[in-house]
């Protein structure tokens, strides 16, 4: 089939995408939410990756006081803190400032704990340990240790959180797979129903061309034109959106008893363009589908 016939099937296409414009919006509107379910999951998947990887980069202990410990205790337990190898002290929260951060961070709900009648959180330091001479700091035997120190209530490392937050990651990849696969589906549902009744709205003219001689590939490219087309806006406009939402997300910094998280990052290039590419060969699949399924050929 020649190159100059391509214009032809293009502005067909476009002329079919015209002349049934609601349909066509409504399967675009459909295919784009589809998208941005996806997209907003993989967003989501990709920062919390990148969470645990900067997590992972360095040690952080949580050194938990036992309430009514004594200055002198405090003083025993920071001396003792600062003894070993590789660790710095962050900060130390007292009690009050641990309650005052709890508020904060509860924002609109703080209400919740006005009626408590004490204070149950409590005093702690923050510890971060880097690597001495290229040995692994030894969290286990250091959180053991620690919890035999008089005045020290519990300690909680940050290694202890990767362990468990390792099952929930392996978890959510699996419920994203299921909800990609079963998103996918969706919108091949979608481009196939919406190439249809395009298909059937030119019924009397498609066989009108068939009885003039046209050949079914020289009637099935434009519709499978208008799949493609419908893919490759549904995917740019998924993609536009969730950017302009990441815009909007990331031009605060969370933060969580007063301490910043980590920054909120957009999907890298080629996820974008995988998206975008399977977002057009769904509507091309699609088109191809309902085309086949019409003629029988």
């Amino acid at each position: 089939m020649g190159l100059r016939l391509w214009p032809y099937f293009l502005r067909q296409a476009l002329a079919n995408i015209i002349s049934n414009r609601i349909v066509h919006a409504i399967g675009l509107g459909t295919m784009v939410v589809s998208l941005l379910i996806f997209c907003t999951f993989l967003l989501l998947l990709v920062n919390l990756n990148a969470w645990v990887g900067e997590w992972g980069h360095s040690l952080t202990m949580s050194v938990y006081l036992q309430d009514g410990i004594s200055e002198v205790g405090r003083d025993n337990i920071e001396s003792v803190v600062r003894s070993l190898s590789g660790a710095q002290i962050r900060r130390f929260i007292s009690k009050e400032r641990a309650l005052t951060e709890f508020r904060r961070a509860l924002g609109s709900q703080a209400g919740l704990i006005d009626g408590l009648s004490h204070n149950p959180l409590p005093a702690s330091f923050e510890l971060v340990f880097n690597e001495v001479e290229g040995k692994k700091v030894d969290a286990r035997g250091i959180k053991q240790d620690l919890e035999k120190v008089e005045g020290v209530e519990e300690v909680h490392y940050s290694e202890e959180w990767l362990d468990r937050f390792e099952g929930l990651m392996k978890m959510i990849r699996l419920v994203g797979f299921i909800i990609g696969g079963l998103l996918c589906m969706g919108v091949l549902f979608i481009v196939m129903n919406t190439i249809k009744l395009t298909i059937y709205s030119r019924k009397e003219e498609i066989e009108i061309l068939k009885l003039v001689g046209a050949t079914n590939w020289f009637v099935k490219i434009p519709f499978m034109l208008e799949g493609m087309i419908q893919g490759i806006m549904s995917g740019a406009l998924a993609l536009v959106i969730l950017f302009l939402a990441y815009l909007i997300i990331s031009t605060e910094r969370m933060h969580f008893l007063d301490l910043a998280v980590f920054d909120f990052i957009f999907i890298p290039n080629e996820y974008a363009l995988s998206i975008f590419l399977l977002s057009v060969s769904l509507g091309l699949a699609g088109s191809f589908i309902a085309v086949g399924r019409f003629f029988k050929v």
